[in-house]
């Protein structure tokens, strides 16, 4: 019997908290573990239950959502980011994403898909909604790319790294150490002019394409 996605509600509203937790009550694949109604209460939470993907809203008393983010990936915890909000402005998709969150979805979503983007999220996948991505290609498309082409290695683990794979994983599949991965994960993001494997992996078809 496999075990229950683990997730986290972190939403100032608590209206919007007790929604989402009867929601996900309705279906056996998940266990809601705990909730949140603050950035740095977000934090706390994933640092004593590791839940499997934390249900992040963006506007919020005190510490904001992207900047839990981001914490929640400087301190290399093991819970995915999954950002649920009201707020698709390009300054939030982009904030959002590179401060590490490994999804992006609007509070309109329907619950079936809600539960199809949690469940490939805390399976290693990145997904932006598609009306969200829009914003988040427009930016794209207005910043100039850089000279600098991927090697054929780095190719291959951009693909890799698309699919969700960890560095153990990488270095496992293409038989090279796994400080190499780093190193070429370092160069990856560098060329990319990204901060985070997220952007990489959102950007990996545009620049294995072109390189």
């Amino acid at each position: 019997m496999t075990h229950p996605i683990t997730v986290a509600i972190v939403d100032d509203q608590p209206l919007m908290r007790f929604g989402l937790r009867s929601l996900f009550e309705t279906d056996d694949d998940f266990q809601i573990v705990g909730e949140a109604a603050s950035g740095e209460d977000a934090v706390r939470l994933a640092q004593d239950l590791t839940p499997d993907v934390l249900l992040m809203d963006v506007q919020m008393p005190g510490m904001d959502g992207v900047t839990a983010t981001a914490r929640v990936r400087e301190l290399g915890l093991r819970s995915r980011v999954l950002i649920l909000t009201t707020f698709d402005t390009e300054s939030y998709v982009l904030d959002g994403i590179r401060a590490g969150a490994s999804g992006y979805l609007l509070k309109d979503v329907r619950p079936g898909e809600l539960f199809d983007v949690v469940r490939r999220v805390a399976a290693g996948e990145v997904f932006i909604q598609p009306s969200v991505a829009v914003k988040y290609l427009h930016l794209l498309t207005t910043r100039s790319v850089p000279d600098e082409h991927l090697t054929a290695r780095e190719e291959d683990v951009l693909r890799l790294l698309a699919r969700g794979l960890s560095n153990k994983l990488i270095a496992r599949e293409l038989d090279i150490s796994e400080s190499t991965v780093k190193n070429h994960v370092k160069s990856i993001l560098a060329k990319m002019q990204v901060r985070n494997r997220t952007e990489a992996a959102l950007n990996a078809r545009k620049w294995v394409d072109e390189a």
